[in-house]
């Protein structure tokens, strides 16, 4: 039985696939203002996190991609216990004017911290899986129309649990509908214009790991 290696490109994407996660978590306590539109600031890192899903599945196929979700989750999880530890302890006494500041960041409310994983986890696991459905159905073709499609229905996934669960009751439900509707357009906007970046990224890693997945005859589980 011979053991399964790990390349370069796939660690480096995995480790920025956990950082963007971590650092999307913490930038949401910052609400952005573009004119009229209103948008959190993990806006600026969460949708390369889609991106790299689209690499990982397309390079490396469903496993791989099911692997680095979980390592993913299980970083940003202890990062949340991580920082409730921190906000429980006690204060030096000349940090304690800083501490509001802190606790704000980082005692993130529970309610929103499981909307926040839950759907982190399916809105992951659509992308991924959608993105081999659609590879095998197209035999490797059309890379850009799966990245695309795959994104809508992933962060589409994501808004629909995430808002109406960490702010239902909370926001008139006519600005939680168009929240959630701006957030899944500008992230799939931002995809597409990173496309052409993409791509070069996909065709580099697939040439120099020579390798090109297709998920036939695997299990889905995401477990």
């Amino acid at each position: 039985m011979t053991k399964e290696k790990i390349s370069v490109p796939f660690l480096l994407l995995t480790v920025l696939f956990c950082t963007c996660l971590i650092a999307s978590n913490l930038l949401e306590t910052k609400i952005l203002q573009f004119g009229t539109v209103s948008l959190t600031a993990g806006f600026i890192v969460f949708p390369i996190s889609y991106i790299i899903n689209d690499c990982i599945a397309e390079v490396w196929g469903f496993k791989r991609t099911r692997l680095v979700i979980w390592l993913a989750f299980s970083m940003n999880f202890f990062i949340a216990i991580m920082g409730q530890i921190a906000v429980l302890l006690p204060a030096a006494p000349f940090w304690l004017e800083n501490e509001p500041h802190f606790n704000f960041v980082f005692s993130l409310a529970p309610r929103i911290a499981l909307a926040s994983f839950v759907a982190f986890l399916i809105g992951s696991f659509l992308n991924a899986y959608i993105m081999s459905k659609m590879k095998i159905a197209s035999n490797g073709k059309h890379f850009s129309l799966r990245a695309i499609v795959s994104t809508i229905i992933g962060e589409g996934a994501d808004s629909l649990i995430f808002f109406p669960f960490a702010f239902g009751g909370i926001m008139p439900m006519n600005e939680l509908i168009k929240l959630m509707l701006i957030q899944v357009l500008a992230k799939t906007l931002y995809e597409i214009l990173v496309l052409p970046i993409t791509i070069r990224v996909v065709k580099y890693i697939k040439k120099i790991e020579n390798t090109d997945v297709y998920d036939e005859n695997i299990s889905y589980k995401i477990f």
